[in-house]
């Protein structure tokens, strides 16, 4: 099932260090499948606050997420953007193919009594 890597990254002044990372962060994933999904473009926020930027790469399954977060390659550049960028990442799954979010609603309500 595939999986997703999604960052906010909060405004941040731009370094040569971020320059750097944006320049060598595709080499990391592309060993694990992954591939840009969103890349700090425009968003329109609906509710709530989202000031900065989102990231999103897709991974083929949570596995390949996680051994690209943990592989040296990417350990290796990740604090060129962390000594600049203030952010929030996850990795998450995606949903399977054909789901019906009723049935979450079904089970909620059972869980529920």
């Amino acid at each position: 099932m595939t999986a997703y890597a999604i960052a906010h990254l909060q405004e941040f002044t731009p370094h040569l260090d971020v320059a750097e990372y944006i320049d060598r962060i595709g080499e990391t994933f592309e060993p694990f499948g992954g591939r840009f999904l969103i890349h700090g473009t425009a968003h329109e926020v609906k509710e709530g606050q989202w000031p900065g930027h989102v990231v999103m790469i897709a991974f083929p399954d949570a596995r390949h997420a996680h051994d690209w977060w943990d592989s040296p390659a990417y350990q290796d550049i990740a604090p060129l953007r962390s000594r600049h960028i203030d952010s929030d990442i996850v990795i998450v799954e995606g949903v399977a193919e054909g789901y019906d979010p009723r049935d979450t609603a079904q089970a909620m309500r059972e869980q529920l009594g």
